[in-house]
C-alpha cells in the first residue's frame, strides 16, 4: 500500500478543512477538557508514585503529538488510571517512589513504550494485541480498578500504607488504622459522596431544571472540579493543614523541563517487559475507546495509525517530563458530547494545561491529597464490570475461567504477573480448542439442496456414502485429532464406500493438514473407500493444487455436498425428496433449546441401497476463476456439474 503524507500525518487531512466553526466547537470542547484533567492529572501521577507536576507535564504536549498523527478526532491522550498503576507497579522495584531515579526511569518508561508503539504501527503489527482477549482485558481492568480503590484509600485516611497486591496493601492499611486522621477522612468522605452524587444524581436533576441533556452531562462531569475548589478553600481558610491533613504543596510554576532520556543500556533492558505490557494495555485500552466512539459518527479508526499516534504522543512525554500515557475513555467522551470535530480540542487541552502550569499552579498548594484519592476511587469504580464477568461466565466458561485467573493473580500477585497469566491462559485455551475442531457428520435436509448436523436435523443420510463437515482450518494443531475422528467414524460404518470431506468451513490448510489428508486417502483407498472433496473455498484449491495431493485423492471433488450425494447416491437424494412431498416434517431444534447429545439425538433416516456405479477416474481440473476468495473451487471428474 503506497504511502502518502496525508495516510502518515492524518492533521494534514483534516487540516485543509479546518474553519472557524470546527474551532470553536474545538476550543470550547477543549476548555471542558481541561477542566476535567487538571485534577485528574494530578492525582493520576501520584497514583504512578510521582509528584503531581509530571502528570500536568504528561498532559500537555502528548495530546499534540496524536493530534498530528492519531486516526480518531475524539480520542483524548494524556495520564490514565490503569497506565498509571502499571507504572508504578513497574518502577518501584527499581528505585523510591518520588525520587529523582523513579522520575527517570518513568521518563524511560514512557520512551520505550512509544518506540515500541511506533514500531508496531509502522511493521502493520497492531494485530499482536489481539493475543489480549477481551475477557483478560476486562478481567484486568476490573483487578486493577479494585488494586487502585485500595491504594488510594491511604490517602482518604491520611496514612501511608504499602503493598504489591490487594492481602498485602489491606494489611498494611489495617496496621495503620491508629494514625487515622479525622479532619481527612470528614474531607475524603464528603469528597467521595459529593463525586458519586453527582456521577449518579446531578444529571437527571440539571435536566429536570430545564437544561439540555450535553450540557447537564457536562456540568456533572465539572463536579470533580468543583470539589477541588471547594475543598482548597476549606482547608485554606481553616487552616486544616496545620491539623495533619495532607496537601499537594507546592507545585513548580514554568514551562515543563525538556528532558532526554537517561541513557542506561541497563534500565533500558530491565524496563523492556514493563514497556511491552504498558504499550498493549495502552493501546486495547485507547483503541476500544477510539473506535466505540467513531461508530457514533460513521467514522474509521485505523489501528496502525493509533499505534503511531499513541507512540509519538508517549515520546513527547518522555521529552517533557511525563510519563506514559494512553487514551481516556471518560474524558474522550466529554470531547465527544462537549462537540468536537477534530483532534485540535486535544491542543487546547494540552494549551490549558500548559496555562494552568505557567500561572495557576500556587492555587493548588492547600489541595488536599484527599480529595485526589477520592477523584480516583470514584473514577475506577466505573471499571469495576461485574455484569460482564456473569455474562461471560454465562457464555463461555473458558473465557471467564481466563478472566478469573487474569483477576485472581492480579490481586493475588500484582499487575505484571496477573495480565502475562492471563494471556498466556489464553492462548492455551485457544490451542485446546484448535486442537478439537467440531466435526459433523451430516445429512440432507428433504426437499432442500442444505446438509446439517445429523444431531440437530432430522435429514436423510446412506450408509454407502458418508458426508463429513469440519469446521476448522486443517493445520498442525488439529491434523492428528482430525485423522483420529476420521478413522472411527469409517469403523462404526463397515458398508461404507465413499466418504465425502464438506469443506466449506475450512479457510486454509498448513502442511502438517495436508499430510493428514493424504494419510487419510491412503487408509481410506486401503479400505477401499473412495475419498471425496466438496465446497473447496479458491484459496484452498490454489493450495491443493501446488501439492501432489491430487496423486493421493481417489475420488472427485464437487462444488456442492448435494452434488456429490446426487452423483454418488441418486437414491437418497430421491428419496429425500418423496419424504417433503409425502408431508413429512423437518425437525430442527430451536433456539434456545439445550445442546443435544448422543443420546437425545434425533435419529437420522438411514437408506440402505446398492453402491453406486464407479466414478469416472479422469481428471479434468475445472477450476473456478479465483476472483472472489469466497467462490467454492472444484475439479470436475466425472460430477456431471
Amino acid at each position: 500500500m503506497r504511502i502518502t503524507p496525508d495516510r502518515l500525518i492524518p492533521a494534514l487531512q483534516w487540516g485543509r478543512q479546518y474553519d472557524r466553526g470546527k474551532l470553536v466547537s474545538d476550543l470550547l470542547a477543549g476548555v471542558i477538557a481541561t477542566i476535567m484533567l487538571i485534577p485528574q492529572s494530578l492525582a493520576y501521577a501520584m497514583l504512578a508514585g510521582l509528584p503531581p507536576q509530571v502528570g500536568l507535564y504528561a498532559s500537555i504536549l502528548p495530546p499534540v503529538g496524536y493530534a498530528l498523527f492519531g486516526s480518531s478526532r475524539f480520542l483524548a491522550v494524556g495520564p490514565v488510571a490503569v497506565v498509571s498503576l502499571m507504572t508504578f507497579a513497574s518502577l518501584k522495584s527499581i528505585a523510591p517512589p518520588g525520587s529523582p531515579e523513579f522520575i527517570a526511569a518513568a521518563i524511560v518508561l514512557a520512551a520505550l513504550s512509544g518506540l515500541m508503539l511506533i514500531a508496531l504501527g509502522l511493521f502493520r503489527l497492531g494485530f499482536l494485541a489481539n493475543l489480549l482477549s477481551h475477557p483478560v482485558i476486562s478481567g484486568f481492568i476490573t483487578a486493577s480498578a479494585i488494586l487502585i480503590a485500595v491504594s488510594q484509600l491511604k490517602h482518604v485516611a491520611g496514612i501511608e500504607a504499602q503493598g504489591d497486591s490487594l492481602i498485602p496493601t489491606l494489611h498494611s492499611l489495617m496496621a495503620q488504622l491508629g494514625a487515622v486522621n479525622l479532619p481527612t477522612v470528614i474531607i475524603g468522605l464528603i469528597a467521595i459522596a459529593f463525586l458519586l452524587w453527582t456521577r449518579t444524581s446531578l444529571q437527571p436533576l440539571l435536566t429536570r431544571a430545564g437544561l439540555s441533556k450535553a450540557l447537564s452531562e457536562m456540568l456533572s462531569r465539572a463536579s470533580v472540579m468543583i470539589s477541588v475548589i471547594v475543598s482548597t478553600l476549606v482547608v485554606t481558610a481553616f487552616g486544616l493543614h496545620h491539623f495533619g491533613v495532607n496537601v499537594v504543596g507546592e507545585i513548580p510554576r514554568g514551562l515543563p523541563p525538556l528532558t532526554i532520556p537517561t541513557l542506561s543500556p541497563t534500565l533500558w533492558v530491565a524496563l523492556i517487559p514493563a514497556a511491552a505490557l504498558v504499550s498493549i494495555v495502552g493501546f486495547v485500552e485507547s483503541v476500544s475507546v477510539a473506535r466505540t466512539l467513531a461508530a457514533r459518527r460513521r467514522q474509521r479508526v485505523g489501528a496502525d495509525q493509533e499505534l503511531v499516534g499513541l507512540g509519538v504522543a508517549n515520546l513527547a512525554a518522555s521529552f517533557t517530563g511525563g510519563y506514559p500515557v494512553s487514551g481516556s475513555f471518560s474524558r474522550s467522551a466529554i470531547n465527544s458530547d462537549a462537540g468536537a470535530v477534530t483532534p485540535m480540542a486535544g491542543v487546547f487541552t494540552g494549551a490549558g494545561i500548559l496555562a494552568t502550569v505557567l500561572f495557576l499552579t500556587p492555587l493548588f498548594y492547600n489541595l488536599p491529597q484527599a480529595v485526589l484519592g477520592a477523584t480516583v476511587i470514584v473514577a475506577v469504580l466505573s471499571l469495576v464490570d461485574v455484569k460482564e464477568l456473569k455474562r461471560t461466565f454465562i457464555y463461555s466458561k473458558s473465557d471467564f475461567a481466563a478472566a478469573a485467573v487474569t483477576i485472581l493473580v492480579v490481586l493475588g500477585v500484582g499487575v505484571e504477573p496477573g495480565i502475562v497469566a492471563g494471556v498466556l491462559l489464553s492462548v492455551a485455551l485457544f490451542i485446546w480448542r484448535a486442537s478439537r475442531p467440531h466435526m459433523a457428520v451430516v445429512g440432507k435436509v428433504p426437499g432442500t439442496e442444505h446438509f446439517r448436523n445429523i444431531l440437530r436435523h432430522q435429514v436423510i443420510t446412506s450408509e454407502t456414502v458418508l458426508s463429513v463437515r469440519v469446521d476448522e482450518s486443517l493445520c498442525f494443531v488439529n491434523a492428528p485429532y482430525f485423522e483420529d475422528r476420521i478413522q472411527a467414524l469409517v469403523a462404526e460404518r463397515p458398508a461404507l464406500q465413499h466418504l465425502v470431506l464438506m469443506c466449506s468451513a475450512i479457510n486454509f490448510i498448513d502442511a502438517s493438514g495436508l499430510a493428514s489428508l493424504k494419510t487419510v486417502a491412503g487408509r481410506l483407498t486401503a479400505a477401499g473407500i473412495e475419498f471425496h472433496l466438496s465446497e473447496v473455498k479458491g484459496p484452498v484449491m490454489d493450495q491443493l493444487e501446488r501439492s501432489d495431493f491430487f496423486d493421493h485423492l481417489t475420488g472427485e471433488i464437487f462444488l456442492s455436498q448435494h452434488a456429490a450425494v446426487q452423483k454418488l447416491d441418486p437414491a437418497a437424494t430421491r428419496l429425500a425428496d418423496a419424504r417433503l412431498q409425502s408431508g413429512s416434517a423437518v425437525g430442527i431444534r430451536p433456539n434456545g433449546a439445550a445442546a443435544l447429545d448422543a443420546e437425545q439425538a434425533i435419529e437420522p433416516v438411514v437408506i440402505e441401497l446398492s453402491s453406486p456405479p464407479a466414478a469416472d477416474k479422469a481428471r479434468t481440473n475445472a477450476k473456478d476463476d479465483g476472483a472472489d476468495d469466497d467462490d467454492a473451487a472444484f475439479n470436475n471428474r466425472g460430477s456431471g456439474i
